[in-house]
């Protein structure tokens, strides 16, 4: 079989609008030559940088990624029987796509929406556009203030410079300048995990299916670890949840958003998207029975249904804010119709859950409670009294609906300041036993 040589190099022939060369596969085979895009462009002196021998930050990042796709070309050609650049093409720009993380990222976000799982498709569309504006050395898209037009016209200009994204580039050099990007831009250490969750999903999925050498795995002991934030501590005292309670609201809205936040936290700390979600059907003479919308797809070997003993409070909202009349089939509170597509019923529930957080920081911040409250500080109480009350690990993750205990440990608060108080007296009992003794 007669060679073929390859190599990666820069098309100097005709410079493009920024005045950069793209970088091009040169297949060289029976005197005749072809080149293919890599979706890289550089100068002259950028592309020399990447040439030398131990390349420095992001020009080694270039480097690993040109050398992947070289490699890739050698790998196709080698498993050709006959070569021709018509069969090698093929193989070569379909396996192209595969070995872009940013197409990966679109695919997935694709499936995510079609499942339903619109604000999961959301996460990792952001991680996406993250990693983007992270290599092309841009500050992080703050939509803030701008209208819903503006914002999808700067997230546009960001994807007409993107390029392909190796998964060989993604190394422990990479995702640690990233980290350290986006603390510079202002992002916290929890959105951060977040979205390097998301890449890690997308990186295992490609060795899954054999699209990328283990090899290359950057994430682990000894590697890249994620970082976690802090679990800033949610839950309210008892205290302060009784000045909830016993709040008289002024308006309307502040009494529905009041109500329903109660209807969280004795409601297992139900979250929004299932209050919304929850059926007549799903109540009985002393319980309500349901199944997070978090864990449906996740759990799906083991489904947990979680069940909250209905108590008078929670009658009363029930009565107050429901639906009228009470049949089977329909939605408990007026969020949601039949027939919404994924899409208007994340929006409604988004917009509900804005709403209520608006209105019970008012209320807390009225009766003199100096935490951050909202719909999430709900559930954070529930579990967290219950576990001061002396109630087992195991009731409060079942209670919570969790796959295992660490992840509830991981929502329990720490004890109020009065209970370490009494703990901490007690270190010094021995003086109280001292001066008795010395009395008599």
């Amino acid at each position: 079989m007669i060679p073929v040589l390859t190599s990666i190099m820069l098309d100097t022939r005709r410079a493009l609008k920024d005045g950069s060369f793209p970088v091009r596969l040169r297949l060289t085979h029976q005197r005749q030559r072809k080149y293919y895009n890599t979706g890289y462009s550089l100068s002259e002196a950028e592309f020399s940088k990447v040439q030398t021998e131990k390349p420095k930050g992001k020009f080694k990042e270039l480097q690993i990624a040109f050398q992947a796709i070289e490699q890739k070309a050698i790998s196709i050609i080698r498993d050709l029987e006959v070569f021709t650049f018509e069969h090698f093409e093929k193989k070569y720009l379909n396996a192209a796509v595969k070995n872009d993380l940013f197409a990966a990222f679109e695919q997935q976000v694709k499936r995510l929406v079609e499942e339903g799982r619109v604000g999961t498709a959301s996460s990792y569309e952001s991680a996406s556009l993250s990693l983007l504006a992270y290599l092309l050395k841009e500050p992080l898209s703050r939509n803030k203030g701008l209208s819903r037009a503006k914002a999808i016209e700067k997230k546009e200009n960001l994807l007409k410079k993107r390029k392909p994204l190796a998964y060989a580039s993604i190394t422990v050099e990479f995702l640690s300048g990233y980290e350290k990007w986006m603390l510079q831009n202002g992002s916290s250490i929890t959105t951060i995990g977040i979205y390097l969750r998301a890449l890690r999903a997308i990186y295992n999925n490609a060795i899954a299916a054999g699209e990328v050498n283990m090899d290359l795995y950057p994430f682990g002991k000894r590697k890249y670890q994620i970082p976690s934030g802090r679990n800033v501590k949610k839950a309210l005292t008892l205290a302060d949840i009784e000045k909830i309670f016993s709040y008289e609201p002024f308006t309307e809205n502040e009494r529905r958003a009041r109500d329903l936040w109660i209807f969280s936290y004795l409601c297992n700390g139900i979250n929004v998207k299932d209050i919304a979600r929850l059926k007549y059907k799903q109540l009985d003479q002393e319980k309500i029975t349901f199944i997070r919308a978090k864990t449906e797809r996740t759990s799906r070997q083991n489904v947990k249904a979680i069940t909250a003993m209905r108590t008078t409070e929670i009658d009363e909202i029930i009565e107050r804010w429901g639906n009228k009349p009470t049949y089977s089939d329909d939605y408990v509170f007026p969020f949601l119709e039949p027939g919404l597509s994924a899409e208007r019923e994340r929006a409604r529930i988004q917009h509900a859950t804005k709403t209520i957080n608006k209105y019970i920081k008012r209320v807390a911040a009225t009766v003199g409670i100096e935490k951050n409250v909202s719909t999430y500080t709900a559930r954070h109480s529930f579990s967290t009294v219950l576990k001061r009350a002396g109630a087992p690990i195991e009731l409060i993750s079942e209670s919570l609906g969790h796959s295992n205990l660490k992840t509830t440990e991981s929502y329990l608060d720490s004890f109020e300041d009065d209970v370490k108080k009494q703990f901490a007296a007690r270190l010094t009992d021995f003086r109280v036993a001292d001066n008795n003794n010395k009395d008599v």
